[in-house]
């Protein structure tokens, strides 16, 4: 785990500064419309399954987008890049906010998804090549931004979303407009990578079992965790404040343990056991969810207990892709995010025609056998996991590659950084 640095991280050149907080932001819109989900079906006379379409045109888009992102940055350059994604954030954020139908508002959200992934996919390489005090404390600063966005963003939501469900879609066009202006000015020219990334490189590297194995045992589990993301809202019957905090709860959870709990997990247990415990407990949460959901205390605690296992299985999930792909990370990192985003996507999608077929307490149940099933799907790789450990025992290795990871879990691209981090070594005789 990257450490050291203390305050002294935080007294950045403005351009990083003003970079790190446009990540913030971002990351705020991964539960940012969460607590307005209920208001949204409501005021907009549209059923929880249409609603669920919110998340499924985002994810979908940004699935799609992480197969191109590296091409496009290959080309243009990061500084253009992150430009081009905040543009369309604030653009496609304000117009969901102006919008007067559900399918307005699905439609705006894919431009958002777009533009989320090219400017996560480029955020962390220009704050590495940026910031003062060395790699370390540039990813500290990068943890930093993801925490307080993934904590942030529920309550933000929350609030914003108590005095109109519009709140928070013009909050993140305001203050993607600011990070906007801070970039264009205060972002230096950034070079381009050395080497082009090709269009096919990311689905050319799935017929890697490795590689494959990991991208679907990802997709299964990101089909329970944004089925309770979309659905669990709903039957918990509070006001947006209300649920602002309780997914505050959550988001406070995954950082802590995808930060600070799975390495000491890992170090303790080793990526496999710690990734069955993981995901075996979030399966038990979503049958309980799914079972008892007219319990509105079983609902809140299941929901803020997985931010626990969220936490750790997106770390330890990711870092373990990264270690055993056999191919460049930038790609590895373009075709995980590509098959486990999808998953996200569909996922939202097809528990509302459940909902609308059965009733509420069936997604969930699937859910949790997908998550099972993603246990399954693992164990026939127990031996890449059993690689990764061995390849993670390198000291240096765990303290630098740790951080990366949770990045691209939630959007990121730890390939993006690579190059910054060779230049990094050289500098000091690595």
């Amino acid at each position: 785990m990257s450490s050291g640095g203390g305050a002294g991280i935080f007294r950045q050149p403005k351009a990083v500064l003003a970079v790190a907080f446009a990540c913030v932001v971002s990351f705020m819109g991964i539960g940012l419309v969460d607590p307005i989900l209920p208001a949204l079906s409501q005021q907009l006379h549209a059923t929880p399954s249409q609603v669920s379409l919110l998340f499924t045109s985002y994810l979908v888009v940004t699935a799609v987008a992480m197969l191109v992102t590296g091409w496009v940055s290959s080309r243009v350059g990061p500084k253009w890049t992150l430009i081009a994604g905040l543009v369309l954030i604030v653009v496609f954020a304000a117009l969901a906010g102006f919008s007067g139908s559900i399918g307005g508002i699905v439609g705006f959200r894919a431009g958002w998804g777009l533009g989320n992934a090219l400017f996560i996919a480029t955020s962390l390489a220009v704050i590495v090549a940026s910031a003062t005090g060395g790699f370390a404390g540039a990813i500290v600063l990068y943890e930093a931004a993801l925490g307080l966005g993934i904590a942030a963003g529920p309550l933000v939501g929350g609030l914003l979303g108590e005095v109109s469900w519009r709140g928070p879609f013009f909050g993140v066009a305001a203050l993607m407009a600011v990070a906007l202006l801070a970039t264009v000015t205060l972002l230096p020219k950034t070079p381009k990578p050395a080497k082009p990334i090709s269009l096919a490189a990311p689905l050319l590297a799935l017929r890697h079992r490795s590689l494959l194995t990991m991208s679907v045992t990802a997709l299964l589990y990101n089909w329970g965790f944004f089925t309770m993301l979309g659905y669990a809202p709903y039957p918990m019957e509070l006001s947006a404040i209300q649920l602002g905090f309780v997914f505050f709860g959550w988001g406070l959870l995954v950082a802590f343990f995808a930060v600070v709990g799975a390495p000491r997990l890992q170090a303790r247990f080793g990526t496999a056991p710690s990734l069955y415990g993981a995901l075996g407990f979030f399966a038990v949460l979503l049958l309980l969810i799914g079972l008892f959901t007219g319990s509105r205390v079983t609902l809140i605690v299941c929901v803020v207990a997985s931010g626990i296992v969220v936490g750790i299985n997106n770390t330890l999930t990711t870092q373990a892709v990264m270690l055993v792909a056999p191919v460049e990370r930038p790609v590895a990192s373009a075709a995980y995010g590509f098959v486990r985003f999808i998953g996200g996507g569909l996922a939202p999608f097809v528990a509302g025609k459940m909902v609308d077929a059965w009733n509420i307490h069936v997604p969930f149940v699937v859910g949790a056998v997908a998550v099972v099933l993603g246990i399954g799907c693992l164990a026939t790789g127990h031996r890449l996991l059993r690689t990764a450990d061995a390849q993670q025992a390198d000291a240096e290795r765990v303290e630098n590659e740790i951080p990366g990871e949770v990045a691209d879990e939630f959007g990121g691209a730890p390939g993006a950084i690579d190059d910054e981090l060779r230049l990094e070594q050289g500098r000091h005789g690595g």
